[in-house]
C-alpha cells in the first residue's frame, strides 16, 4: 500500500487527566514529536530533564482498553519519548491529573511529601507517577515491585530513603528490619542504639495523618474510548506533519504493503531506540510505521515452547515467560529463566512498558541485554514481506558475519519470535555486568548454552554469545566447535578461556580499556561453568556432593532490596510551646506542591508574548582560532529570527575576576569544546536548534591542547596564585621517623547533575533599558551584576527573580551568570523576551564539574602509627578559565587534615589551567577530594604498621583544645564522641569479626567494613561573604511575608526561615508566606554556597522579627490578653510600622596566606560513618550492604530536613567515590553527556540498613538555635564505601598472596575492583598467564571428593 493510496489523515484523539484532546495533522504535531513537548504548553507538572528516558522526571501512566478481554491497562511511561501519535485512543494522566492542591491532594502526592522525599522537587512528579501506576496495578505492592518501579527513576537530592518510606506505607507485607538476635526491629529503642535518659525521636512522620487509599475516587477510563475501541472499525491511521508522516496499520497485510513501499522507514513501537536517535543525532526518518495494532505482532502461542508477537513490550514478555515459568517443569524453562533475568534490570520499568521484544532484537545494539541469551538459546525468527514465503531464521543468524548486517532484508517485517523449550540435560544462563546495576547499558553481557550427551557431562553443543564487546552481539563459534565431544572439566575450562580470548577482541569507545571486557568475557564463561557444574547431578558419583560453599556464593547476583532505616533525633524540650516548630521534623514548604505538579520552576513560567526560544552553537574544537562563522544557511531557517555572537554584546563580553577572564561569547578563539561561540533566536525551540546545526565555523588549530592535570604540569599551565601551607619542620621531622609512605591518587571529576538543567528567561520591560531576568540561580545579585556589565546599564535596571531551583550544587553560580549574559544579550538586540533551556546534554558540555585532583603525598610516621611528617601537593584541573579554582584549592589546603592531627606538615595547591570547559564549585569544595588524599595515606600507614586502619586514625584523631595548620584553635570534643557513638551503634568490632568470617568462607564474593572520621570547618573566609538580609512585612489581616536573600534548592532554607520567623513572631507557621527570592526586594545577597545560608540568612530573619515584636511590644502589654489580629490592626491604627528589614554583617573570618594562618572559618561540624560492602571478585560489582553515620549538626531546626541533607549528601558521595565517571576524547570532547552514559546513584545503590543519628546534646554558640550549617559535609562520608570496597579487596589480595602495594583511585568501580582482584583471568588477559587459581580451585574439588583428576 503506497502512502498515496492511504486514508486521509484522520484526527488524533486522546485523552489527557479525562479531557480529550483532538489534535488533527498540523505540522507542529511533528515538530513535537514527543508527549512532553505538548504538555509542557499547559500542564508543567512533567519535567523535562534528560530527553531520552534515563531519569524518569517525565513519567507519565497510560491507560487503553482492550475491547476483546475488556480490562483496562495501566502502565508507566517517559513523556520525552512517548510519540504522540501512538496514544491515538488512550488516556494520559499526568500529576497535575493525580490530585492537586485545588481539588484533592491524592494519597500518593499527600506521603511522598509528608514523608520528606521531595527536596528540590524536580523530580518528584515523575516519582509520584511511577507510584501512582504501581498502585493502579498492585493495590498493595510487594517491596520487589516498588523498587522495580522505581529503578527508571533518578533523584540526585534525597538519596532515595525517604521516597522509599513513603511507599513502604502502601505495602502490606511487614518491612521490619529485624535485625535484632530476638527479632525486634531496631525501632524498639534498644539500649545499643539510644543513650540511657536521653528523651530521643525515631519518627520523621506521623502515619495516623495519612489519608487512606481508596480505589474507587481515581479518574475512570473515559467512556468515550471505550466505545471507539469497541464500535469503531479499526483502520489505518495516518498522520502527516511538516517534515515527516505517521503510518499505524490494523493488519498484517496493510504492513507489509506499506514495509513494500518505504523499504528504509523504521518501525515504531516504543520509539526507545528511533526516539533518541532523532533526538540527539538528527536523524528524520520522512516515514515512520507504528505497527502496534497489528494483532499478528501482538499473540502469544505456547506450543513446544513461546511464540511471542515482536511488538509485545518488554513487560508483557517479563509476564509471559514469569508464567510459563510457574506453569511448566523446570528442565523446559532454562530458557526462559535466563531471559527473565536479562529483563529485570533492562531499562526501568518505564522503558520495558514501552519497548518492543522485536524492535530491541532487530536494533542488532551491540548493547542489547536480550540478543546474546535468545541466540544462544536457539531462538528463532519468524520473518514476512509482501510476496515471499514465510522465513523462519535462526535470530543467531542476525550475527554470523560478525556486524549484525546480515539476514533481514529491508522490506521484511519481523512478525513474531519463537523461544524453544529447553531440553533435559541443557543449560542456559545469562550474564551482564554495567556501570550501574539497574537501568544501565551493559559494559558487557553473555548468553550462553551447553547440552551434554545423555547422561554424561560430554558436550554436544555449545552456545556462546557476548553483547558489549564489539559493534553488535558475537559468536565464540570457533570456541564452541572446538569443545564439542570434550568433558565438562578443568581441562575444557582452561582452554575455553584460552580459546575465547583468542577470537574475541573487543572494540573500545568512550575511554573503555580491552582488559576489563577480556577479563569479564573469561569471568562470565567461569561463572557459567560452576553454575553447570553445580546442576549437574548425573549417575557419576564424582558429582554427587555438589560445589564447595565458597564458589557457591558467587552464583547468586545482588539484588536491589528496599532498605531497613532507622533515623535517630534529641526531641524538643518539654516545655517548649506547641507552636513553636524549631526542633521539629516540619515538612517542606512546597512538599505537596512539589508531588502535585504546581510548583513553579524556571521552565514552568508561562511564555510571554513574542518569546523567542535559544540554541547556543558552541566550539567543537578544545584550542582553536576561530577563522570564519558562516551563519548564511541557518539564518534561511523557518522561524529563525536573528543570531547573537560576541558583536552583539553592548558592554562587557570578558569579565576579569582574576587575571584570565570569564568569556560570554568566544571572539577570536576558542579555549576548549563547548565554549558558546554564538546563539540562534527562533520562534521555536525546535527551529532554533535546527538552525544552530547550520552554523558553519571554520577553526585552525593552536597548540598545546591541554586537557590532563599531567599535560598542565609539564606546560607550567596554572592559575595564579599557587597556594602554600606550612606548619612545623618537615624536613627534620622526616629525619626522626621509623617510616615513610610515598604515593598518588587520582580523583575523577564529577557531574553535577541537576535535575532541572540551566534554564534562563530574560524579559525586556520596554522603557528605561530594564529587564526582568527569571534564572535558575543560586546567587541573583551576581546573575544581576553580570547582565547589568554585558548590557552597559546599572544594575537597578535589571530585576533577577528566583522562585525556586531544581537542584545546584555550586553548578549555577558563575555559570548561570554567564548563560544570563547570553539570553539578556539576545534581548537586548531582539527586543523580544527570550527562553533559554540547556539540554541535559549541552548542560553537561559546557558547565564543568567537581574538580579532577591529583595528590601527590609523602607521609613520615612511627611504628606505632603516628604521623610525625606530611608533604604534599594537589593538584586540580580548573579548566579553560579561573572560576573558583583558586578558591577550590586553597580549601582543599584548609580542610586536608580532615580530623588528624599533623605536627609538621607542608602542603601545596595548584589550580592548572587546562582547555576543558572550566570546574567549579560543588558541594564540598575541595574538601571531599583533600580529605580523600589523608584518608588513603591512613589506610597505607595501616597496612605498612600491621595495624588496623581505624586504630591509625584513633591514634591520630584530635584529641585536646588544639590547633589546626593554620592555627585555629579546635575543640574535638564531639568528634570524640560521634566517632565512639558510629563505633557503638554500628557495633563495629562485632560485624569485623562476623565479616572476617564470610570472607573464610567465601572465595569468590568478600565483604568489608571501613569507619571514617569527619571534621568539617564552617566558613567562607571572608566576612562580606556572608552577610545577609530580609525584609518582613505584616499585613493589616495578619498575615506575613517573608523575604529574605537565601535560594531554596532543595535544602528547605525557606522552610527553615518560617520556621524562625514562627517562633520569634509566636504566630504559627501557616501565617507566614515566602514568595520568592528577587534583587528588587532583596539587594546585594551573597550567594547560597557553603552550607552557610540558614546561618546567615535566619540571622538577619530573626533580626527584623525581633525589630517588629520590639514595635508591637507596647501594644501586647496594653492587651496582653488579645489576639495576634488584634495587636495588628491597633499597630496599624496607631502607625506602627509594620515592615522591617533585618540584616547579619557576617561571620568575622580571615586568612593571611602569607604568614599562612588565620581564621577563616567560625565553627566545625564532626561526624562519623561506617559502611561495609559485598564484592564479587568475578565482576568487580558491589552492593552497599549497611551504613550508619552520626553527625554532630549541634541544635537541628529541622530534623527531617537535616537527616535528608545527609542522606542525600552521602548517597551523592557514593556517586562521586565508586561510580559516577567523566569520560573525554583525545581531543577534549566529553563522551559522558547524559544519564545513559553518566550514572548517578539510583535506588539500587544505597545501603540495605541505613542509619543516621543526629549527635544530641551538642551546643554552637555561632549560629542561629545553636544550629550547624549541614549542606555540604555529609557527602565527604561517602568514602566510607570507598575504604570498605579497599578493605574487601584487601581481603581478596591477602587470601590470594598479593603482598605488593597496590592503590585504587576514585571514582572505585567494577573495572578497578576487578582488576585489584587479581587473579589466572586478569594474568591470562593481560599475558601473564599462570595456574594458580586453576590449581587452586581443582585442588579443592579433589579435597571435596568432587572431583578426580
Amino acid at each position: 500500500m503506497a502512502l498515496q493510496g492511504a486514508a486521509a489523515a484522520q484526527e488524533l484523539v486522546f485523552y489527557v487527566n479525562g479531557r480529550k484532546v483532538i489534535g488533527a495533522s498540523k505540522p507542529e504535531l511533528f515538530i513535537n514529536f514527543s508527549l512532553i513537548a505538548a504538555l509542557s504548553v499547559r500542564l508543567t507538572g512533567t519535567k523535562y530533564s534528560c530527553g531520552g528516558g534515563g531519569c524518569g522526571a517525565c513519567t507519565v501512566m497510560v491507560s487503553s482498553y482492550e475491547p476483546t478481554s475488556k480490562k483496562i491497562q495501566h502502565y508507566s511511561a517517559n513523556a520525552c519519548l512517548l510519540p504522540i501519535c501512538s496514544l491515538y485512543g488512550k488516556a494520559v494522566t499526568t500529576v497535575e491529573g493525580v490530585g492537586s492542591t485545588e481539588t484533592r491532594v491524592h494519597p500518593v502526592q499527600e506521603r511522598l511529601a509528608k514523608c520528606h522525599g521531595s527536596q528540590c522537587g524536580f523530580c518528584t512528579p515523575g516519582m509520584v507517577m511511577s507510584i501512582y501506576t504501581l498502585l493502579r496495578n498492585h493495590l498493595e505492592p510487594t517491596s520487589e515491585q516498588i523498587t522495580a518501579a522505581l529503578a527508571g527513576n533518578l533523584c540526585r537530592c534525597t538519596g532515595y530513603r525517604p521516597i522509599l518510606d513513603a511507599c513502604k506505607t502502601f505495602c502490606e507485607e511487614s518491612l521490619c528490619c529485624q535485625n535484632k538476635a530476638n527479632g525486634k526491629c531496631c525501632l524498639d529503642q534498644d539500649n545499643d542504639l539510644f543513650d540511657k535518659g536521653e528523651k530521643v525521636c525515631t519518627r520523621l512522620f506521623s502515619t495516623d495523618e495519612f489519608q487512606p487509599l481508596d480505589p474507587t475516587q481515581e479518574l475512570i477510563f473515559p467512556p468515550e474510548l471505550m466505545r471507539m475501541a469497541e464500535s469503531q472499525p479499526k483502520q489505518t491511521l495516518v498522520f502527516r506533519g511538516e517534515r515527516m508522516t505517521w503510518i499505524s496499520p490494523v493488519s498484517l497485510d496493510e504492513l507489509l504493503d506499506l514495509k513494500a513501499a518505504y523499504p528504509k522507514a523504521p518501525l515504531v513501537v516504543g520509539n526507545t531506540s528511533v526516539g533518541p536517535e532523532m533526538k540527539f543525532k538528527g536523524i528524520l526518518h520522512p516515514v515512520v510505521i507504528a505497527p502496534a495494532r497489528v494483532l499478528d505482532l501482538n499473540l502469544v502461542k505456547c506450543t513446544d515452547g513461546l511464540t511471542i508477537g515482536a511488538a509485545c513490550s518488554l513487560t508483557v514478555v517479563k509476564d509471559i515467560l514469569t508464567r510459563a515459568i510457574s506453569e511448566s517443569p523446570v528442565e523446559k524453562t532454562k530458557t526462559f529463566c535466563a531471559v527473565l533475568q536479562q529483563l529485570r534490570t533492562l531499562g526501568g520499568e518505564q522503558i520495558r512498558n514501552v519497548a518492543s521484544l522485536g524492535g530491541n532484537i532487530v536494533s542488532r545494539k551491540s548493547t542489547s541485554d536480550l540478543n546474546p541469551v535468545l541466540a544462544a538459546g536457539n531462538c528463532m525468527l519468524n520473518l514476512l514481506s509482501r510476496g515471499k514465503k514465510r522465513k523462519l531464521i535462526p535470530l543467531s543468524d542476525l550475527f554470523a558475519d560478525g556486524s549484525g548486517n546480515n539476514t533481514i532484508m529491508p522490506e521484511e517485517v519481523l512478525v513474531s519470535i519463537y523461544v524453544p523449550h529447553s531440553r533435559k540435560g541443557e543449560y542456559v544462563s545469562a550474564f551482564r555486568q554495567a556501570p550501574r546495576r539497574e537501568n544501565a547499558l551493559p559494559i558487557i553481557c553473555a548468553g550462553m548454552r551447553v547440552l551434554f550427551e545423555e547422561e554424561t557431562n560430554i558436550i554436544k553443543d555449545l552456545s556462546i554469545f557476548y553483547g558489549g564487546s564489539v559493534s553488535t552481539t558475537i559468536c565464540a563459534k570457533q570456541t564452541c566447535q572446538a569443545l564439542i565431544g570434550r568433558s565438562w572439566n578443568e581441562q575444557m575450562l582452561n582452554e575455553t578461556c584460552r580459546l575465547i580470548l583468542k577470537e574475541i577482541t573487543p572494540s573500545l569507545a568512550w575511554g573503555d580499556k580491552a582488559d576489563y571486557k577480556k577479563t569479564l568475557i573469561v569471568s562470565f564463561f567461569y561463572r557459567f561453568f560452576l553454575e553447570v557444574f553445580l546442576s549437574l547431578k548425573t549417575m557419576d558419583s564424582c558429582y554427587s556432593r555438589g560445589m564447595p560453599a565458597e564458589y557457591s556464593s558467587v552464583l547468586q547476583d545482588f539484588e536491589t532490596k528496599i532498605p531497613q532505616s532507622i533515623q535517630i533525633y534529641q526531641d524538643v524540650e518539654r516545655g517548649q510551646s506547641p507552636q513553636d516548630p524549631v526542633g521539629r521534623p516540619i515538612m517542606h514548604q512546597s512538599g505537596i506542591k512539589h508531588a502535585t505538579g504546581e510548583a513553579v520552576y524556571n521552565d514552568d513560567l508561562p511564555s510571554v508574548d513574542g518569546e523567542l526560544f535559544l540554541a547556543v552553537v558552541t566550539s567543537s574544537r578544545a584550542h582553536a582560532k576561530i577563522v570564519s562563522i558562516d551563519t548564511s544557511e541557518a539564518l534561511k531557517s523557518p522561524g529563525v529570527f536573528d543570531i547573537i555572537t560576541a558583536h552583539d554584546v553592548p558592554a562587557t563580553n570578558e569579565f576579569y575576576y582574576s587575571d584570565d577572564p570569564e568569556i560570554v561569547f568566544a571572539r577570536n578563539k576558542v579555549i576548549c569544546v563547548g565554549q558558546i561561540i554564538c546563539a540562534v533566536a527562533a520562534d521555536s525551540e525546535v527551529h532554533a536548534k535546527q538552525a544552530a546545526a547550520k552554523v558553519k565555523i571554520e577553526y585552525e588549530v593552536l597548540e598545546p591542547v591541554i586537557l590532563t592535570i599531567e599535560e598542565a604540569i609539564k606546560h607550567n599551565s596554572f592559575f595564579e596564585p599557587k597556594r602554600k601551607l606550612e606548619q612545623g619542620n618537615v624536613d627534620e621531622a622526616f629525619k626522626t621517623v621509623d617510616k615513610i609512605l610515598e604515593g598518588v591518587i587520582h580523583i575523577g571529576g564529577q557531574e553535577h547533575f541537576y535535575m532541572e538543567t540551566q534554564t534562563v528567561l530574560a524579559v525586556p520591560k520596554g522603557e528605561d533599558k530594564e529587564m526582568d531576568v527569571y534564572v535558575s540561580t543560586q546567587h541573583p545579585a551576581f546573575i544581576q551584576e553580570m547582565v547589568a556589565a554585558s548590557l552597559g546599564v546599572p544594575a537597578n535596571r535589571i530585576m533577577c527573580h528566583v522562585k525556586r531551583v531544581g537542584g545546584a550544587f555550586g553548578g549555577k553560580l558563575l555559570k548561570a551568570g554567564l548563560l544570563a549574559s547570553v539570553a539578556a544579550v539576545a534581548a537586548k538586540k531582539t527586543s523580544r523576551a527570550v527562553r533559554l533551556v540547556l539540554s541535559r546534554g549541552d548542560d553537561m558540555l559546557i558547565t564543568g564539574g567537581r574538580h579532577p585532583f591529583v595528590g601527590k603525598y609523602k607521609v613520615g610516621f612511627m611504628n606505632d602509627g603516628r604521623i610525625v611528617a606530611v608533604d604534599t601537593e594537589f593538584y586540580i584541573n580548573g579548566g579553560c578559565t579561573p572560576d573558583e579554582s583558586v578558591l577550590v584549592a586553597e580549601t582543599s589546603l584548609l580542610k586536608m587534615d580532615n580530623a588528624y592531627r599533623i605536627p609538621n606538615l607542608r602542603c601545596w595547591a595548584y589550580a592548572c589551567k587546562t582547555n576543558l570547559p572550566s570546574n567549579t564549585a560543588f558541594r564540598g569544595f575541595g574538601f571531599p577530594q583533600s580529605a580523600l588524599v589523608t584518608e588513603n595515606w591512613i589506610t597505607g600507614i595501616a597496612d605498612k604498621t600491621g595495624l588496623s586502619a581505624e586504630k591509625v586514625r584513633e591514634i591520630n584523631m584530635y584529641r585536646e583544645n588544639e590547633q589546626t595548620h593554620f592555627k585555629q584553635r579546635l575543640d574535638p570534643e564531639n568528634l570524640i564522641r560521634c566517632w565512639n557513638e558510629c563505633m557503638e551503634k554500628s557495633a563495629y568490632y562485632k560485624r569485623k569479626t562476623a565479616i572476617k568470617e564470610f570472607n573464610e568462607q567465601n572465595y569468590w564474593k568478600k565483604k568489608g567494613i571501613a569507619i571514617v572520621p569527619l571534621k568539617f570547618p564552617l566558613g567562607l573566609g571572608t566576612r562580606y561573604l556572608s552577610q545577609a538580609a530580609a525584609l518582613v512585612h505584616i499585613y493589616t489581616d495578619g498575615s506575613v511575608l517573608l523575604t529574605h536573600g537565601g535560594i531554596e534548592m532543595g535544602q528547605g532554607i525557606h522552610t527553615k526561615m518560617i520556621q524562625v520567623a514562627s517562633r520569634e513572631l509566636n504566630i504559627p507557621m501557616s501565617r507566614i508566606h515566602f514568595c520568592e527570592t528577587s534583587t528588587k526586594t532583596i539587594p546585594n545577597s551573597c550567594a547560597s554556597a557553603g552550607s552557610v545560608g540558614t546561618d546567615v540568612n535566619g540571622m538577619a530573619v530573626k533580626d527584623a522579627c525581633q525589630t517588629l515584636l520590639k514595635r508591637l511590644q507596647p501594644i501586647i502589654n496594653k492587651n496582653p490578653k488579645g489576639t495576634w489580629n488584634d495587636w495588628i490592626k491597633e499597630a496599624f491604627e496607631q502607625s506602627v510600622s509594620l515592615s522591617a528589614t533585618g540584616y547579619f554583617r557576617g561571620y568575622n573570618e580571615n586568612m593571611d596566606w602569607e604568614k599562612g594562618e588565620g581564621q577563616p572559618f567560625t565553627y566545625f561540624l564532626f561526624g562519623a560513618a561506617c559502611s561495609e560492602v559485598e564484592i564479587n571478585c568475578l565482576t568487580g560489582d558491589h552492593k552497599n550492604v549497611r551504613t550508619d553515620i552520626v553527625m554532630d549538626i549541634g541544635c537541628s531546626i529541622n530534623p527531617a530536613v537535616d537527616i535528608g541533607q545527609i542522606e542525600g549528601a552521602f548517597v551523592q558521595g557514593i556517586g562521586l567515590y565508586t561510580m559516577e565517571e567523566l569520560k573525554y576524547s583525545p581531543e577534549g570532547v566529553l563522551y559522558t553527556r547524559g544519564p545513559n552514559q553518566y550514572k548517578i546513584p539510583a535506588v539500587c545503590d544505597i545501603p540495605e540498613q541505613f542509619s543516621v543519628s543526629l549527635l544530641s546534646s551538642s551546643q554552637n554558640p555561632y549560629a542561629i538555635y545553636s544550629s550547624k550549617g549541614i549542606g555540604e559535609p555529609g557527602l565527604f562520608l561517602g568514602c566510607s564505601v570507598f575504604f570498605a570496597l579497599r578493605d574487601a579487596v584487601t581481603s581478596v589480595r591477602n587470601e590470594r598472596g598479593l603482598s605488593q602495594p597496590f592503590t585504587l583511585n576514585s571514582p572505585l568501580t567494577a573495572e578497578q575492583i576487578r582488576a585489584a582482584c587479581a587473579d589466572d583471568f586478569t594474568e591470562m588477559v593481560t599475558g601473564t598467564w599462570g595456574t594458580g587459581m586453576f590449581n587452586y580451585l581443582w585442588r579443592d574439588l579433589v579435597n571435596f571428593g568432587i572431583l578426580t583428576l
